[in-house]
């Protein structure tokens, strides 16, 4: 195994890798990063590990077998095609790609390769989900009416120079789309996805996409966001969800139908569902490193192909041609603390999210004081059923 981007999250990977490393299920020959590898005391670098800079001379070089990639999103594309083209299978951080385009061009060398990808959606392997979906593939909610999450979280000033990338548009004449739902609420769009999938048996197709999306602070992307993905077959999906939140909203997933209502809170895996008196903790996530090793092993089924993230590709399709978010001041927003450590709040936001989450509106249909239309994209369904571009 090699991982690519061994610093910040990547240390995240390295923990995975050490227990395996040790149980002699794997063994870690490389880490890559462009700058100097940090310590990580739960993940040391194994002996006679390589430590480069650049991936193509890692590759060629140390020749492993599977790769985690976890660099910034705007690169994940041609270093994936690197690790396929090397004969490598591939763990690649969320999101995969960040446009339609490349996400056919991904699955393309895919299929030439012969190899495999699981995308880093670790949500999808909560035992909560898999209780979740099928509490609605064997009826328990009725028929389900609508998909929804609700998030508020709070990001310093600092959070926004974390990185060159951070907050960004573009960089250098890429698309690096480091929006609110690109990125931190990536977990929440896909979860609802995930349900979405268990409702209708299949990927979510995308019939119509609608966005609006707000900024506290002169970045290039959205702090705040209202998301509604229509299908062509199945429930809408709403997400409401900010950075610039008053109170903090871990996050939840609801799932509302005619026999029922189930609230998923998707980063503490707490469940609640139709009858339970409270939410109660479902323990238990498969690890998509292990689940990649045992589909190597034995054909075990991916828990997050490539081809599962189409829909959350689609919906960064729309983020990427969407207007600059629209700024958000004045009396309407609160600022704490100075220098890094400065947070600013939109005044009202947590309740005009959960508005949102409960009746499957975007906040201009609410009549939110500070919201604007939304954009509003039509997919067109492609020959075969296979996905959809925009229109």
């Amino acid at each position: 195994m090699a991982v690519i981007g061994a610093n910040g999250h990547g240390r995240w990977h390295r923990r995975a890798i050490a227990p395996l490393h040790a149980a002699g299920r794997v063994r870690l020959v490389a880490l890559v990063d462009v700058r100097p590898i940090e310590e990580e005391p739960h993940a040391p670098v194994p002996a006679g590990a390589g430590v480069f800079t650049d991936h193509a001379a890692m590759l060629a070089e140390a020749k492993p077998d599977v790769v985690v990639v976890c660099t910034p999103p705007h690169t994940h594309l041609p270093i994936a095609l690197d690790v396929l083209a090397a004969g490598a299978d591939l763990l690649l951080e969320k999101p995969p790609v960040l446009s339609t385009a490349e996400h056919r061009t991904l699955t393309a060398a895919l299929a030439d390769t012969g190899r495999s990808c699981q995308v880093g959606f670790q949500a999808l392997g909560s035992a909560a989900l898999a209780e979740l979906t099928a509490a609605v593939t064997d009826g328990r909610l009725g028929t389900v009416t609508g998909i929804a999450t609700v998030a508020a979280w709070r990001r310093p000033d600092g959070y926004y120079a974390r990185a060159p990338w951070a907050g960004r548009r573009t960089l250098n004449g890429r698309p690096v789309l480091d929006g609110a739902l690109a990125n931190p609420f990536a977990h929440a769009v896909m979860q609802c996805l995930a349900v979405a999938e268990a409702v209708a048996g299949a990927p979510v197709r995308p019939a119509v996409i609608e966005l609006e999306r707000y900024r506290v602070r002169p970045i290039e992307v959205d702090d705040t966001a209202a998301l509604r993905v229509v299908p062509r077959s199945g429930p809408p999906i709403v997400a409401a969800v900010t950075l610039a939140g008053e109170d903090f909203v871990a996050g939840e997933v609801i799932v509302t139908g005619t026999a029922g209502r189930a609230v998923l809170e998707y980063p503490t895996d707490r469940l609640a569902l139709p009858g339970d008196d409270a939410p109660r903790e479902v323990p238990g996530r498969r690890g998509l490193l292990e689940n990649l090793l045992d589909h190597r092993a034995d054909g075990t089924p991916l828990i997050a192909p490539l081809a599962r993230t189409a829909p959350f590709t689609a919906v960064l399709e729309t983020v990427r041609a969407a207007p600059e978010p629209t700024l958000l001041g004045g009396d309407l927003v609160t600022a704490v603390g100075d220098g890094p450590d400065r947070v600013l709040s939109v005044r009202g936001v947590h309740g005009a999210l959960r508005r949102a989450a409960e009746s499957g509106a975007l906040l201009s249909e609410l009549a939110v004081p500070w919201a604007v239309p939304p954009v509003r994209v039509e997919l067109m369904e492609e020959k075969g059923g296979r996905g959809s571009g925009p229109r």
